[in-house]
């Protein structure tokens, strides 16, 4: 869209607000589903739900490519923004579910990885597609309508991938969860100790070898959204806080004003051409692509912890700096060579250290910190927490830098990435090389007062309800 706008905004003749609106709400619309994703990952699973994602943004792809107006187009980007809120609340959650803990960082981090690669693409393929004859508007019709032949490709290669083994045993099928950890396990004894793990994180006793186990309490999701939000332990506020705090404050810091308004960005440092512009822009998605791929090998060996703090504090030096060149340009009755060199070295200093660590850290750590129950549910409030905070970004963001200068925006998004570095050192604990069911041990030592709770009281660790097991015979086994 970053590449698109420009186009659009000429060929429809709207407004800089129609464009923010344009731009932003895709965000807004993810929240649609986000928060039926997790719903419907826990009844159809992780998987299915993923092809529901795909099938969801290839119809909207279709519908912004052939769009004949704005309305059309805005139905399109509602359409897509489903599709997406769908995406980024399963991928991260299917991967930290199937992945062994001592690589689990390395694979959750897979979703933004790849996420970088399509912006990268989106970028370069703007670039080509505006080469193109601009009669009908092809070129930007081109540029997001493309995006439905990797969707349909997802949906498809999902079908041969195995499904969630924790969703599995959540649904009794522990034969099956049994077959995959024995696919993704370096052994058969690993796999072992995984499941018995999960079944006792489920409340399965861990003598229960059956392959089916009848499940008749909340084996889809019941109840979940007053345990994390009515009666929730010390555990499990902890870990809420720390889910939303860390996804508000990716998008806070304002990532997606640099990745969706570059060319903007680029043109008040001084660079005037569109094709130098959407050049420039290319770059920026070299660098998010380049420097996550060293965030996926560094997550399980220096840790998300010290990884994160590192990346915030290189956005903080990168978004004062660029926030003060670009006043002294915009100030400036001459053209400062030296400092348009630098503002844009800030720009890909930003992006690059943002994707280095506060890029797929907030999802690798929301994944994997709620107990097995609470996963999917709690894992879509982050989501929704992080497109409405994105959507909020994206739709003010011109409107921003008329009010207080295009400077002015990125040193106070350098203040809330300040905040946000104090957040991440006194709430979120090292998670490197614990499995999913060990996180209850890292949680809920600060001493929350909760009701029925006394303050020194231990915690049970994972957060589940205790199931009803029953065999063939309609017995109860548990």
């Amino acid at each position: 869209m970053s590449g698109a706008a420009t186009y659009i905004q000429e060929d429809f003749k709207i407004s800089d607000v129609q464009v923010e609106v344009l731009v932003g709400t895709i965000n807004l619309y993810s929240l649609i589903g986000a928060a039926a994703a997790g719903r419907t990952s826990d009844w159809l699973g992780r998987r299915y739900t993923i092809v529901v994602a795909g099938s969801i943004f290839f119809i909207g792809a279709l519908l912004m490519g052939f769009a004949t107006n704005y309305a059309f187009l805005m139905v399109g980007r509602f359409v897509a923004g489903i599709g997406v809120g769908y995406a980024l609340m399963i991928a991260p959650v299917y991967a930290a579910e199937i992945a062994p803990a001592y690589s689990r960082g390395f694979l959750t981090s897979f979703p933004e990885v790849f996420i970088n690669a399509g912006v990268l693409l989106g970028y370069v393929s703007n670039y080509a597609f505006s080469k193109l004859t601009m009669h009908l508007g092809l070129g930007w019709r081109m540029m997001l309508g493309v995006s439905a032949i990797p969707s349909v490709a997802l949906a498809i290669g999902v079908l041969a991938m195995p499904e969630s083994p924790r969703w599995l045993v959540m649904q009794g099928r522990l034969g099956e969860a049994k077959r995959v950890l024995n696919k993704t396990s370096d052994s058969k004894e690993e796999a072992q100790i995984r499941l018995s793990d999960i079944k006792e994180a489920a409340g399965i006793p861990l003598d229960y070898d059956d392959d089916i186990v009848q499940v008749t309490k909340r084996s889809h999701g019941e109840g979940v959204w007053k345990e994390l939000f009515i009666y929730p332990t010390p555990l499990v506020r902890h870990v809420l806080i720390a889910a939303i705090g860390i996804h508000f404050f990716q998008q806070a810091s304002g990532i997606d004003s640099v990745v969706l308004y570059s060319p903007r960005i680029f043109e008040k440092a001084g660079i005037k051409s569109n094709g130098h512009k959407l050049l420039a822009t290319i770059a920026v998605g070299f660098f998010k692509t380049t420097f996550i791929l060293i965030a996926t090998f560094l997550l399980d060996r220096v840790g998300r912890r010290p990884l994160l703090l590192c990346s915030v504090a290189g956005m903080i030096i990168s978004l004062v700096t660029l926030g003060v060149g670009l006043t002294v340009i915009e100030n400036s009755k001459k053209k400062l060579t030296w400092l348009l060199v630098l503002c844009i070295l800030m720009v890909y200093s930003n992006v690059a250290t943002f994707s280095m660590g506060m890029g797929p850290i907030a999802w690798v750590y929301s994944s994997e910190i709620f107990p097995l129950r609470l996963r999917a549910q709690g894992a879509s409030i982050g989501v929704a927490v992080n497109r409405v905070t994105s959507g909020v970004i994206a739709m003010t963001f011109i409107s921003l830098y008329k009010a207080i200068t295009i400077g002015g925006a990125f040193l106070l998004y350098a203040g809330i990435a300040t905040v946000s570095w104090i957040f991440f050192y006194m709430m979120l604990p090292e998670t490197q090389g614990k499995t999913l069911e060990e996180m209850g041990g890292l949680f809920g030592k600060l001493n929350w007062k909760c009701s029925g709770k006394k303050e020194n009281e231990e915690v049970e660790g994972n957060g589940n309800g205790q199931v009803q097991l029953g065999n063939a015979n309609g017995q109860s086994s548990a």
